[in-house]
């Protein structure tokens, strides 16, 4: 069975661009948006946000289930992982002895917020574009080192799902569950972080060599 990518439905839908992207995430997904431009997701009620280098993110995308969204922001990528994982990143990094390294991993959990991305099938004149099919056909040109300009969905939400079933979580270590395991995830960022960090550290001693 093909998979449709989901639009904006037109059906009472704000004219307004940016409302009607608020309406979208908050009606259609059920997630909470802050006040003010430009939109943010609250994060730490149904879920947190890891962020690293996109080249980084590339290889770490096989953790995850078909369900679990990931954003692209310049060469950014920002991993949905279930609420309350950004709170155990530091102790899970320690465990996986990854702690007294300076990795270029983040967490944002509760009392944070994450700019939203554009909607699938969103045009800068805030009217779904009407594509459809193969998870590629996404409104602006993607590139393994991230997004061009705005936020962009890689793996898009799909709405009215329950997101908590489906994103890595610490309690899927060992279990049975149809959840991806955020240990495995994790350690998979921490090492290709590590690995773009020497990488730019040759390059850069190179260039002044």
């Amino acid at each position: 069975m093909a998979h449709t990518v989901p639009t904006v439905p037109l059906s009472g839908r704000p004219r307004d661009p940016s409302a009607a992207m608020r309406h979208w995430y908050e009606r259609e997904l059920g997630w909470a948006t802050m006040p003010g431009e430009p939109l943010r997701l609250v994060t730490g009620l149904r879920f947190d946000v890891l962020e690293v280098p996109a080249e980084a993110g590339f290889a770490a995308l096989r953790h995850l289930g078909p369900g679990s969204p990931v954003a692209l922001h310049g060469g950014r990528m920002r991993l949905l992982v279930a609420a309350g994982s950004a709170d155990e990143l530091p102790g899970l990094l320690d465990w996986l002895e990854w702690g007294a390294l300076a990795l270029d991993l983040t967490a944002t959990g509760a009392g944070g917020h994450m700019e939203a991305p554009r909607p699938p099938g969103w045009n800068p004149a805030g009217r779904p574009s009407g594509r459809s099919g193969s998870p590629g056909a996404w409104p602006l040109p993607l590139c393994r080192t991230g997004s061009q300009g705005a936020a962009v969905w890689l793996r898009p939400p799909e709405p009215r799902c329950e997101i908590e079933l489906l994103l890595p979580t610490l309690s899927a270590l060992g279990g049975g569950g149809g959840a991806p395991d955020l240990v495995r995830l994790v350690d998979t960022m921490a090492t290709q972080c590590h690995r773009v960090r020497l990488r730019r550290a040759c390059a850069q001693a190179l260039a002044f060599s």
